[in-house]
């Protein structure tokens, strides 16, 4: 009987996993920016486009299905390429495993840094994620594969309910709780102690899923100690640079190159001056002067 269990969880797995396909990010990422900025410690979220993505964003109501810890470059962990591995991850089916930043290039994402973190917690973070790579994911456990199946309707109050239901370290791991326990090792926080909702019954549910330790994507986007780093900005902007498909490029004065604002030059006055109404002196009174 486990056996068969453990052959259906793979297929659910590997179904779980399958690609949308028609995916296309409405703002990708920048890969130079991201690249130039990105730092250990950061949280980078994925809008995925795989079957259980799009469950996850509906149950959490977010852009985000996903999320992935950087670490920096994991020894021994590279690309065929050279790429070095700078991501830990826990998706279904694989469990815990490093992963290369352009992994992710294609996909729209979102920084999440934590503010203030130490150096030493920082490196604590991140070693804490590399020495657990490895970890598997249970494909027995049946029941926290089929639930992402249902495709019934889910009242709000009951989404984030209907990913914890059930659930065991299985899931803990899917569910971004790999990057919350990393942080955890520090005392970082990730969700703040009261959280604003609509009503109590909406209050009392975010604060048990806190407690439980289970965690999803959208909750480092929302946390007030996460800060929203966005790469094409972080180092400066000049909209008067960009090249708009339906207009003409900018000319070199308006897109800075001589500066929007040239400088002030010496124009004639609006008011004609005085001329002299003498009249002018005969040349032998010019040479005359001259001389004395």
């Amino acid at each position: 009987m486990g056996v068969v269990l453990d052959t259906v969880g793979k297929l659910l797995a590997g179904y779980l996993q399958k690609e949308v396909p028609g995916y296309e990010p409405f703002t990708p990422s920048d890969p130079e920016h991201l690249r130039s900025i990105i730092e250990p410690g950061d949280v980078l979220l994925v809008e995925g486009n795989n079957q259980i993505s799009g469950i996850i964003k509906y149950l959490t109501q977010s852009t985000w299905s996903h999320a992935a810890l950087y670490v920096g470059p994991v020894d021994g962990a590279a690309e065929p390429d050279g790429e070095p591995h700078v991501l830990i991850e826990a998706n279904v089916g694989e469990g815990v495993t490093s992963a290369p930043l352009s992994k992710y290039f294609p996909y729209h994402t979102r920084l999440c840094r934590p503010v203030g973190l130490t150096y030493e917690d920082r490196n604590t973070v991140c070693r804490y994620a590399i020495n657990r790579i490895g970890f598997g994911y249970d494909t027995k456990n049946i029941l926290d594969l089929m639930r992402y199946l249902i495709p019934l309707p889910i009242p709000q109050r009951w989404r984030r309910r209907m990913i914890a239901f059930g659930s065991g370290d299985p899931t803990k791991i899917i569910c971004s709780a790999l990057i919350a326990q990393a942080f955890d090792a520090v005392r970082y926080p990730i969700l703040p102690k009261i959280t604003r909702a609509g009503s109590r019954q909406a209050r009392r549910e975010i604060l048990h899923i806190r407690d439980s330790s289970l965690y999803m994507p959208r909750d480092f986007d929302i946390s007030p100690y996460f800060e929203i780093v966005k790469p094409t900005i972080v180092h400066g902007f000049d909209y008067t640079a960009l090249h708009w498909a339906d207009k003409q490029k900018p000319l070199q004065e308006v897109a800075g190159e001589f500066g929007v604002f040239p400088d002030a030059v010496n124009s004639p006055p609006l008011v004609p001056e005085a001329t002299d109404e003498e009249a002018p002196l005969a040349v032998a009174e010019v040479i005359l002067s001259a001389n004395h």
